[in-house]
This record gives C-alpha cells, sequence and structure tokens, in this order.
C-alpha cells in the first residue's frame, strides 16, 4: 500500500513554546516523531514547518522538510498547501501525525492510511477507543464521537454522545454497559485531492461552536472512516507534565535495551 506523511511542526505554542524543538534523551522531540513516523512504511515522510529553526534540524537529521506560511488555523490547511505545493495527485493518501505525539505507534500510523484506502468513498480516515470512564465521557476536553452501521463517523462532540437518557436519568457515575461511547484519536489519513479543496470550504457553524476542524468535513459531506482500537495508544505532548512523562518512557525503553 501506498501512502505518505506530512508532520506539521509549528514553533508557536502558548503551553510549550518552542515544542518540536524541546529535548527528549539527547534527540528534539520533532525528530523521535519522525523517527516513528519513518518505521510506518510510508513511501516519503516530510515535516511541514514554519519556522526555520525547525527545518534546519530536520535537514541535518537528513528528513524532508519544507517551508510552509505561517498563518495556516490548523493542521489540515498545512497539509493543503503541501500536497499543493509537492503535486500530488488526487488520489494520494496523505497521513498527518502530529509533530508532538513522540509515542505513536508506527503500526497505527499504517493502519490509519489501509482503513482510508480500503474504503473509496472517505476522504478522511481516523480511529478512536472505547472510554470506560464517566469522568471522562463527561470531560468536555475530551472529544467523543458516534459511529454509523458501515464504520462512518455520524458526529464527533465535546458533549457526553451518545446520551444513555434512562440510565443517566438514574446514575451518572459510572456508563452503563455496553453504551457505544468512544474517544477520538487526533490521527488523520486524508486523500490528497480533499486537501486541495478543503481551505475553500466554508467554516460550518458546528465546527466554529465545537471547536473541532473535522466537523467542516461532515458539513459538507465528506465521509471520515473511523478504526477502533481495543484500547488508547499512547498521548501527546501538551504539558511540561506530559513531556516528563514522555521523557520517563524514552528513558525506560533505552534502559530495557
Amino acid at each position: 500500500m501506498s501512502f505518505k506523511i506530512v508532520i506539521p511542526a509549528r514553533h508557536a505554542s502558548s503551553r510549550l513554546p518552542g515544542k518540536p524543538l524541546l529535548d527528549i534523551l539527547g534527540k528534539p522531540m520533532v525528530l523521535r516523531v519522525l523517527d516513528r513516523a519513518r518505521e510506518a512504511g510510508a513511501d516519503e515522510v516530510w515535516v511541514a514547518t514554519d519556522h526555520q529553526g525547525i527545518a534546519d534540524v530536520v535537514e541535518q537529521a537528513g528528513g524532508r522538510v519544507i517551508l510552509t506560511a505561517a498563518e495556516h488555523p490548523s493542521g489540515t490547511d498545512r497539509l493543503a498547501e503541501v500536497a499543493t505545493r509537492l503535486g500530488w495527485s488526487d488520489e494520494v493518501v496523505v497521513v498527518n501525525v502530529q509533530g508532538d505525539e513522540p509515542l505513536i505507534p508506527p503500526g497505527l500510523i499504517g493502519d490509519v492510511a489501509a482503513a482510508l484506502s480500503a474504503d473509496a468513498e472517505a476522504a478522511i480516515a481516523t480511529a478512536c477507543h472505547p472510554l470506560l470512564s464517566a469522568e471522562e465521557f463527561f470531560n468536555p476536553n475530551v472529544v467523543k464521537l458516534v459511529l454509523d452501521a458501515r464504520g462512518r463517523a455520524l458526529y464527533f462532540s465535546r458533549a457526553p454522545i451518545p446520551w444513555a437518557r434512562d440510565a443517566f436519568a438514574a446514575d451518572r457515575g459510572a456508563l452503563p454497559v455496553g453504551l457505544p461511547a468512544y474517544r477520538h484519536i487526533g490521527l488523520y489519513a486524508y486523500r490528497a485531492g480533499f486537501l486541495k479543496r478543503y481551505a475553500s470550504l466554508a467554516a460550518s457553524p458546528l465546527e466554529q461552536w465545537e471547536a473541532l476542524e473535522q466537523l467542516r468535513a461532515m458539513a459538507h459531506g465528506f465521509p471520515i472512516r473511523v478504526m477502533v482500537l481495543d484500547h488508547a495508544p499512547p498521548a501527546g505532548v501538551d504539558t511540561a507534565e506530559d513531556l516528563e512523562r514522555v521523557r520517563r518512557a524514552f528513558d525506560v525503553a533505552e534502559v530495557s535495551r
């Protein structure tokens, strides 16, 4: 199966400025992510950044890098610029691997690409895993989704969906057995043709209210294929605490070799 990977790597971050260049056991985070992406079996792996310092680090490590515009509102917009400038055909599958995911399993990247390749009608593929905790289910920072019978997304929301009316009327301290509650994992595969159209699509009110960019695609009728995983993959880096957790994970991995 043929696919490409793009790693968007922004220097600006409200909580961790310069996040892609932060050190993880002697190597910048962006290079740790690049290492994982290279193990996924893609034809090409690119880092897309708006920062010359990040570009220099990637080039010195032998990676492919493309400098993109600084004003992109999302990683999807940044990928669209890459697909357009590199002249990728509309059917090329492009996986967006976030630049703050140094522990992402390479196999998962390939699996999401395969899920999109297997669904000729879908424009996007992504992943989710079952939610077992009521605390997470009711947390607006946890993005939930519901699926149709074909394994495509019906909706994404920060609200608790699906709503178990009778069960929650009695008790919200635990999830009822059998509730199909899923947490979205922010890993996406796109067809390059969709990426080229994305920036021209009008933002939807739902996207703006929920602050979820994938709702723009859904509002315009683009199907999203969803893989259901057994459990959550390792989390990425959003905070200083996350960074320390990832450093410990790499330290343990080094010691065990």
